[in-house]
């Protein structure tokens, strides 16, 4: 069931304050304030796979190299790089001038802890520092990564935008163990985080670094210079929709991530806001379920699902707007080289129930996670079970806040002991674009697949096989083998890929076209 916001027209202008705070810094050009989809949980970027982390480390990290808005690998922090001809030794400078935001210049020992906290948890990275590759500093601004055979993807690696981005760090943060997450956020990136104003439920707050040093490219996606234009930027937790859109009326708000569809036609109404795409990419809503316990151990009740989860179905559920939605029939993205619709099988209701039936379920009850502070979440969840039960399994979907969903994502105990079955999220086109970046498709169990832990050799066979190969047929040939293995298996099912949207004040300018939502280059007319 949709909500129903047609009140907000009337009713918006006399809605209280999001807070005191806001109207008092109403109008101020020096002051950025975002609501964004969610509340900054954790600082390190090398733990949490939530976005918000992830968008945090882009404020006060930097990284080696970036993607420009052609996706294509550029360097950001280095200077300058080189490879031998056997493509197996990389050497890399850094450029003059980078320093930590306590003053600290920027080393490759720095470099060089970064990326090893960094390859335990992202795919990516341990391909590339896997046993028998070398890293190490040649001096203070050199250093050099040894391959013990040709690897097609360091500096896609390095420039990867999501899911685990290598930001670079001081090494005397890196050397905490992965299991313990880091609470300094000494970076080196355009903004540093006030400690004292990160407050869980309200704020967090970011002053402009004033030794930074961009680029002297221009701003061209993620890639280029990094400018703050703004002195500070403050991320607003306010999960009331209803009263984000009065903050962005009334000039409290400049930015509102994540709007819900049902409010576009106020915002393009009101001259002194904008609607845009909030990133180039887009994202893929999906149907995660959990591979650990019943019922979703079952190969066969998850192929039913294929069947089940149609797009023309859900996909409007949320966005309304069908010019901002795509029916990929794909693992990867619309937008992917990797893309392909081969043995996608014809969604079908009764075919479900019949596949249903025959996969040999016994009533095990669905759990479904329900985050409500979620728009996006909570109504696919609830567009799902819906389905769910139209196809005969016994649902009970669960209401509960974003924030414990990704707690209660981590357990691997059965749904009569608290543990859960189903929940969707919505991740980054870019985080899925072939079998080595897909962070959906990793199936190595409980080792480094996400929650729901697919657990397939035959899959993390491929992703390891695309990795070293080295011509786009090669690639193609791989990507297409993984879908059909992905069709036996179905570590997840894709629901649509869709735009997600911004709503801003008219005032700004210089919003950057990227990969995921960055914050530098903006100003206030």
């Amino acid at each position: 069931m949709r909500v129903d916001r047609r009140a907000v027209l009337t009713l918006a202008a006399s809605l209280p304050l999001a807070a005191p705070a806001l109207a008092q810094r109403r109008g101020d050009p020096r002051v950025l304030r975002i609501k964004l989809f969610g509340d900054l949980r954790s600082i390190d970027p090398f733990i949490s796979p939530e976005y918000m982390a992830r968008n945090h480390g882009y404020m006060v990290y930097d990284t080696l190299f970036a993607l420009d808005s052609k996706l294509r690998p550029q360097p950001q922090m280095v200077q300058d790089h080189s490879v031998s001809a056997d493509g197996l030794t990389w050497d890399f400078s850094l450029r003059d001038g980078l320093r930590f935001h306590d003053g600290a210049p920027v080393t490759s020992a720095d470099v060089v802890a970064s990326l090893r906290r960094w390859a335990i948890r992202d795919g990516h990275g341990a391909q590339m520092l896997a046993e028998g590759n070398r890293l190490e500093a040649l001096d203070d601004r050199r250093f050099r990564l040894v391959l013990a055979k040709p690897w097609g993807l360091v500096l896609n690696a390095l420039a990867k935008p999501s899911g685990l981005p290598a930001f670079i760090m001081p090494a005397r943060i890196a050397a905490a163990p992965i299991a313990t997450p880091i609470t300094d956020p000494t970076g080196s990136g355009p903004y540093m985080l006030r400690r004292e104003d990160w407050r869980l439920g309200d704020r967090t707050t970011y002053n402009r670094n004033p030794a930074y040093r961009p680029r002297p490219e221009p701003p061209d996606g993620m890639a280029g210079g990094k400018h703050a234009r703004i002195e500070q930027v403050e991320w607003l937790f306010l999960p009331d929709a209803t009263t984000a859109l009065n903050a962005l009326q009334t000039g409290e708000l400049d930015i509102f991530e994540e709007l819900p569809p049902d409010l576009f036609g106020v915002v393009t109404r009101n001259a002194n806001l904008r609607l845009a795409a909030q990133d180039t990419a887009g994202v893929q809503p999906i149907f995660r379920m959990n591979h650990a316990v019943p019922p979703f151990n079952n190969a066969a009740l998850r192929r039913a699902m294929l069947l089940l989860v149609d797009p023309a179905e859900m996909m409007p559920a949320y966005m309304t707007d069908p010019e901002r939605w795509r029916d990929c029939r794909s693992f990867f993205p619309c937008a992917s080289p990797m893309h392909g619709s081969e043995g996608w099988p014809a969604r079908d209701l009764d075919r479900a129930k019949a596949a249903v039936q025959a996969s040999g379920y016994d009533g095990t009850p669905v759990v479904v996670l329900d985050a409500q502070d979620s728009t996006i979440s909570s109504t696919f969840a609830r567009v799902a079970a819906d389905r769910l039960r139209r196809a005969g399994l016994n649902v009970d979907l669960q209401a509960m806040d974003w924030a414990t969903l990704i707690t209660r994502r981590l357990s691997r105990n059965t749904v009569q002991q608290g543990g859960w079955s189903l929940f969707v999220s919505a991740p980054a086109a870019v985080d899925l674009m072939d079998p080595v970046s897909h962070i959906a498709l990793r199936s190595a169990c409980e080792r480094t697949a996400l929650p729901g832990w697919p657990c397939d050799a035959e899959m993390e066979r491929l992703r390891d096989e695309f990795a070293v190969v080295l011509t786009d047929e090669e690639r193609r040939r791989i990507a297409a083998a993984t879908q059909a293995r992905a069709l036996e298996v179905v570590p997840y099912v894709p629901i649509g890929m869709m735009s997600l949207v911004r709503g801003h004040s008219a005032r700004l300018n210089g919003i950057l076209d990227a990969a995921v939502p960055v914050y530098w280059n903006i100003a206030k007319a």
